[in-house]
Formats: structure tokens, sequence, C-alpha cells
């Protein structure tokens, strides 16, 4: 049940982010991985390894879209801070994204080999979404090549992702004591 209530919790934080940098809301992303983040850490259970999951997975998304924006393959609605850095919504949904590497997402960090190359298109598709359907993207280069370079951030970025979501999985004291939660 938490890994469903974990998956949904992250949907919301996607619509969010995405929904409302379409609506020039560019704070509803981050306040609903706050929530999110609010949530999933209140246990305490593997709170250090998704941490650190999400602090990689920031380093990932914030090379992957700022290269994106410098080089003019894409440009973000609600740009906060403005181009070529990027965007906090979208920040907010890789640190999100890292919250369920280890939980609802699970079975895909067990298999790197097969995650990744699956990340190079499922990644890409994400943004073509966000493009199309929400305008919160919008794709300037030639399609083809920001498909291409956004897949290649993609596979590399799951590559590490899953290897680093295992690594900190197996840590023997993965609990952290958080101020004001307490453990169920």
């Amino acid at each position: 049940m938490r890994n469903a209530i974990n998956f949904v919790a992250f949907q919301l934080v996607w619509f969010a982010a995405v929904g409302g940098a379409a609506h020039s809301l560019w704070w509803a992303g981050p306040a609903a991985f706050l929530v999110f983040a609010a949530y999933h850490l209140r246990r305490g259970v593997r709170a250090r390894g998704d941490l650190r999951l999400m602090v990689l997975a920031l380093g990932l998304g914030f090379v992957t879209d700022t290269l994106m924006a410098a080089t003019g393959m894409s440009s973000y609605a609600s740009a906060v801070p403005p181009a070529p850095l990027a965007p906090l919504w979208i920040l907010s949904l890789w640190a999100g994204f890292a919250f369920t590497l280890n939980h609802s997402m699970h079975w895909l960090t067990a298999r790197p080999l097969l995650v990744s190359p699956l990340a190079a298109i499922v990644g890409p598709l994400s943004y073509y979404g966000a493009s199309r359907v929400w305008g919160a993207v919008t794709i300037t280069a030639p399609l083809m090549h920001a498909v291409g370079l956004l897949g290649l951030c993609w596979l590399l970025s799951m590559a590490v992702l899953s290897l680093a979501a295992r690594r900190f999985a197996r840590a023997p004291d993965d609990s952290v004591a958080m101020p004001l939660m307490r453990s169920p």
C-alpha cells in the first residue's frame, strides 16, 4: 500500500509541477514536492538513502535541464530562476522522482541494464507530453536533436541513479531522526 501511495503522490507532484508551470504557477511543483517529502520522510525509513538520492537526482536534473536551456534546445514556462538555469518546478520533479526509486519504482533500480535504455525513451516522452499537452516546455531545437540529447541524459542519469539507489538501500543504518516527525 505504501508503494501505491508513493507512486500516486509522485504523479500528483508531476501534475502540480507541469500544470502549475503551464499556468504561470512556478511554485506549485516545489510546494507539492515539499508535501510529498514531508509525508515520505515522516517515517524515517530509508530517509538517509532517499535524501542522498534526492541530492544526486537534483544534480543530474540541474545539469540536464540547464544544458537543454543553455543550448537553446528547450525553454521552460514559468522559469524561476530564469534561463539558462533549470527552473525550480522541473527540479522538484527530479527530487520527487528520487523518492520513488527505493519504493514504488524499486523494481526498476534492480535492473539497471533494462531501466537505462527504457529511461532514454520514457524520459524524453515525458518532456514531449509536457510540451504538447501542457505547454510547460517548448522544444526549440529540431525535435530529433532535443530528443536525442534528452535520451542520452536520461540514459546516463538512470544508470547512475539505479546504481546509487541499490548502494544507498544497503546502508547499515539508513534511518535518520527527523525533527518534529515520529514513526508510527
